[in-house]
């Protein structure tokens, strides 16, 4: 199988690297390494490269001032990046021995919007929190497993939410100015069977490009696919492992996109196969990205 070309952004392998961010102020790359415990930035330009390392899982992460929100298991905590200080800002509202927070990105009104995982995966019982002015709300409760692929149209009369468990991609009309979510849209549904011939993966996280295109990472299907917002398939971009993660759009022109993987839990004969599994790749693409938005308390 021919892929797309590659570079290697930093090559330490993550166990579940997620949520790659870029800064537009510092012009660098924020990510997690969820089971790694640690958040960590590289600067391109130089390759300068730091870590920090958190008490619980962290998920999510959100531009704030001085440094990041960060998600994680037991709460969300604020990372001021150039002393190290992390502080905590408020606990976790669920059980975390079954749960822990996911996926999240800010709308364009500075709310962090972070889902979570329900980790038994016996039933849809992952949640949908905001974090708005420095309060904590629940959006909604239940129809999921597994939270993720949260992104936003440009107009932000749309929000974007995939449960990787149910394989399902869903639309819902956004109102950007309350906050609220409204009625659901079907706009991708993928198979299921994982023995099945030519069986895709299931969708991760994901970002909007400046066209309003959405972008899906498929674990397991070693692909991220393009879609037009009425859900036409635009482009699918081959990577060279099996569980790429997420992405997000970087670089000066916003047109480097940034790709997370995950090692955890893979065979030794797919890393043989895939040796940059867990690594944070990158690529050129056409269109470029849109800037995230900080966190407005």
């Amino acid at each position: 199988m021919k892929h797309d070309k590659f570079d290697v952004v930093h090559d330490e392998p993550m166990l579940v690297g997620e949520c790659p961010l870029w800064h537009p102020v510092e012009y660098a790359l924020y990510w997690v390494d969820i089971d790694g415990y640690a958040v960590h930035r590289v600067h391109p330009a130089s390759g300068k490269y730091s870590k920090w390392k958190m008490a619980s899982e962290p998920s999510a992460l959100a531009l704030a001032e001085d440094g990041l929100l960060v998600a994680t298991r037991t709460g969300f905590v604020h990372l001021n990046t150039t002393t190290g200080r992390i502080t905590g800002l408020i606990a976790s509202p669920f059980d975390t021995a079954t749960t822990r927070f996911n996926d999240g990105r800010v709308d364009a009104m500075g709310r962090f919007w972070v889902g979570t995982l329900f980790e038994p995966r016996t039933a849809p019982a992952a949640e949908m929190y905001v974090l708005e002015c420095g309060k904590l709300r629940r959006a909604w409760a239940g129809g999921m497993t597994n939270s993720n692929g949260l992104a936003f149209s440009p107009d932000g009369t749309s929000m974007y939410h995939a449960d990787t468990a149910s394989h399902r991609i869903d639309r819902y009309a956004f109102d950007l100015a309350h906050g609220t979510v409204g009625e659901r849209h079907p706009f991708q549904a993928f198979p299921d069977d994982k023995s099945a011939p030519g069986y895709g993966g299931r969708p991760d996280g994901a970002a909007v490009d400046s066209e309003g295109a959405y972008w899906i990472a498929m674990y397991e299907g070693g692909r991220i696919l393009r879609f037009s917002p009425e859900g036409e398939l635009l482009r699918e971009l081959l990577v060279p492992m099996r569980c790429p993660t997420m992405v997000a759009f970087g670089g000066s022109d916003l047109q480097t996109l940034y790709i997370t993987s995950a090692s955890k839990g893979r065979s030794p004969e797919e890393l043989a196969m895939y040796p940059l599994s867990g690594k944070v790749l990158c690529t050129s693409v056409d269109v470029p990205g849109r800037k995230e938005h900080f966190y407005q308390p």
